[in-house]
């Protein structure tokens, strides 16, 4: 079995909260600048899981012994039927700034009420595993849109997604709390779960 997590992202953002819920299970973690791949993907799946589906499986053909990881995840508002959705990372352009892209979500819920801005973070895991094929979790935290962008810890659209039991942005946690209750932080955990149900060494299985 593989002793290398290779996780399909560039965002180093994303590679720390990942590297702390993961670091307890053992193996190497590397992003794939750190593993040495150079790959454009190209997400044109219809769902989070297909995403995650298309990247794992890409990278998997260039480490193919290696477990590969990868994600897609988004910030959906029920009152804007969804978006930005799988779009999150494209929405407004990718090269749009998220102080630019959070301004313009707010704007579009000006005037609407508390209950009508209910919104969640979402993120699916794929993992290619050698001669195991590719399986995806997903994972949820439910929250709504604020009034105005709060806190300097987060990345993304964290700065606007409020979660009542907090009483803050996820841009005001810690790493720690973040993490505790986190979309990716729950999807991860549910991958480790279904890896250890597969029979698939995972570190310490008393993990």
């Amino acid at each position: 079995m593989a002793d290398r997590i290779i996780f399909a992202t560039g965002n180093q953002n994303k590679m720390k909260e990942i590297k702390e819920i993961l670091s307890d299970c053992g193996l190497e973690i590397l992003s794939m600048k750190e593993a040495g791949i150079t790959a454009d993907v190209v997400e044109d799946g219809a769902t989070f899981e297909e995403n995650a589906s298309i990247k794992a499986a890409q990278i998997a053909a260039l480490a193919p012994n290696d477990i590969v990881l990868a994600d897609d995840s988004g910030l959906e508002i029920d009152y804007l039927n969804k978006e930005p959705g799988i779009l999150s990372a494209r929405y407004m352009g990718e090269d749009t700034s998220y102080e630019l892209k959070n301004q313009a979500l707010l704007y579009r819920l000006t005037g609407v009420e508390k209950t009508r801005r209910t919104a969640r973070f979402v993120c699916a895991i794929a993992a290619a595993i050698p001669g195991a094929g590719v399986i995806t979790t997903r994972g949820t935290v439910e929250g709504y849109i604020g009034w105005e962008p709060a806190g300097e810890n987060g990345f993304g659209y964290d700065p606007i997604f409020y979660v009542d039991a907090c009483g803050c942005s996820t841009a005001q946690l810690t790493m720690e709390q973040k993490n505790a209750f986190s979309h990716r932080g729950n999807a991860l955990r549910a991958m480790k779960e279904k890896l250890r149900s597969m029979g698939i060494a995972w570190g310490d299985p008393r993990l």
